[in-house]
């Protein structure tokens, strides 16, 4: 339930407004195509993962197939983008929040939530778990019952005008904004689906891995078709596709237009509380990401240091970085400030999931080359469909560079140089110390031996 509560977040309830807008109806290829790039994935994933069962970490595979340098940039990346993701989903807070208190300004509810949520990662980690759980099983039952309620409307008793499927071709066709928007809102539906590589890597170390990963992957398989496709074409037959954006959530829009008595403030309060939940766990898991890195000597002692309480406060507090951009761009461009921290936080995720397919050609080959057994799970296909994915997400990444989502690569080159030149920095450091620490250690023989 708390890893399906992590992939269904904003990029679902808000960001399907800014897909919408971007593509018109084609923007189900884009969905499925998106569904795709995941589903491959999760196959490279499930391999090494079964391979490695006790090494869950995209860093760890990168470091052992790759060099440490790529381990130490997939680390660093995956967890800044974690951090932006928080900066993202407490945007989307801000525009939810719009539906209640349309004249105030949307820094106030990010600085608001943002000081909550620090408050319970501060000092309530006993309850985390239990807290997702129910916030994730809202978010699931909402969809559940707006799926059914959909159909209803659609093959049921409603003879509303303006609802059918005659929406999916209305105002421009299917493809209003012919492949190319089609295309772009590919990168957006992979927002969406942020967190299912989570499933594959936690299966990898599951008591019995060789049945939960084909399991996990069929769950993925249902959840990818059914919450978001299933949901898109209704919700794109009930709002005609030039009404969906990003001002509010375009499933409050279906409420509004089937004018339920209380149903759109009932489900602007879901979405909110899924935005909560995805912020929570992310800001949760970033946390406990540079604390990790710290305890693996990747970053600064000064982050793996715990409270009275055993919460890292240090490793929390930097990564309350999102927040901090999230109501900075909130500042500047009140009205984009949603597309502009998805289009930031984007990098890291989309790059590591790069890494995942070129982890996986050098895993495959290394691994025949130590002659090591025969895989239990195996990626089908190989190395095309690896290939294939690798070449579709690079592309997507270059795309960006054309689009609103510019800022992506804007923000993700300097960010790698810097890096780069922060992981020489470190290699030099350690070098020296381990240097002084020999140095020391046959000093210390010397006067043994002496005495």
């Amino acid at each position: 339930m708390i890893a399906m509560g992590c992939a269904i977040g904003t990029g679902l309830f808000l960001g399907s407004g800014l897909a919408v807008g971007t593509a018109g109806p084609s923007v189900l290829i884009s969905y499925m195509i998106g569904a795709l790039i995941v589903l491959l994935l999760m196959g490279c994933l499930a391999e090494m993962t079964v391979a490695h069962p006790t090494s869950g970490s995209f860093g760890t595979i990168a470091e052992k197939y790759i060099h440490p340098y790529a381990g130490f940039i997939v680390r660093y990346s995956y967890w800044i983008a974690n951090v932006l993701a928080v900066g993202v989903e407490v945007s989307a807070i801000a525009v939810y929040m719009k539906y209640w208190f349309p004249n105030v300004p949307g820094i106030v509810w990010i600085l608001l939530f943002g000081g909550v949520l620090i408050y319970v990662n501060a000092t309530s980690v006993n309850t985390f778990a239990t807290f997702e759980y129910w916030f994730s099983m809202i978010k699931v039952s909402a969809i559940v019952l707006f799926i059914l309620l959909g159909a209803y409307v659609l093959f049921g008793a409603s003879d509303q005008p303006g609802i059918g499927s005659e929406n999916l071709v209305n105002d421009g066709g299917f493809l209003p904004f012919g492949w190319w928007g089609m295309w772009v809102a590919i990168f957006i539906s992979l927002f969406s689906f942020l967190g299912t590589e989570l499933i594959a890597v936690t299966a990898g170390e599951a008591k019995d891995p060789d049945v939960a990963v084909p399991k996990a992957l069929k769950a993925t398989v249902f959840r990818l078709s059914t919450f978001y496709v299933l949901t898109m074409a209704i919700m794109l037959m009930i709002v005609p596709w030039k009404s969906a954006g990003v001002d509010k959530s375009p499933f409050v829009k279906v409420m509004e237009i089937l004018n339920i008595p209380g149903a759109s403030g009932i489900v602007n309060f879901i979405v909110l509380t899924a935005a909560l939940s995805a912020m929570n766990s992310q800001l949760y898991a970033s946390t406990r990401m540079i604390y990790s890195l710290s305890r693996g000597k990747y970053a600064p002692a000064f982050f793996g240091k715990v409270s009275k309480k055993g919460v890292p406060t240090n490793a929390l507090t930097v990564s309350t970085l999102g927040i901090v951009v999230a109501a900075v761009v909130s500042a500047l461009v009140p009205g984009t400030s949603y597309a502009v921290m998805m289009g930031i936080s984007m990098f890291g995720a989309i790059f590591t999931w790069l890494m995942v397919f070129v982890s996986h050609l050098f895993f495959r080959r290394k691994w025949k080359q130590m002659g090591g057994r025969k895989l239990p799970v195996r990626m089908i296909c190989f190395p095309y469909l690896t290939i294939l994915g690798g070449v579709l997400l690079l592309s997507l990444m270059i795309t960006t560079w054309f689009t609103q989502f510019k800022i992506m690569l804007q923000f993700g080159i300097p960010w790698l140089i810097f890096l780069s030149v922060a992981y020489f920095i470190w290699k030099k450091t350690n070098a020296m110390h381990h240097t002084t620490n020999d140095a020391l250690q046959l000093s210390g023989s010397d006067v043994n031996i002496d005495k």
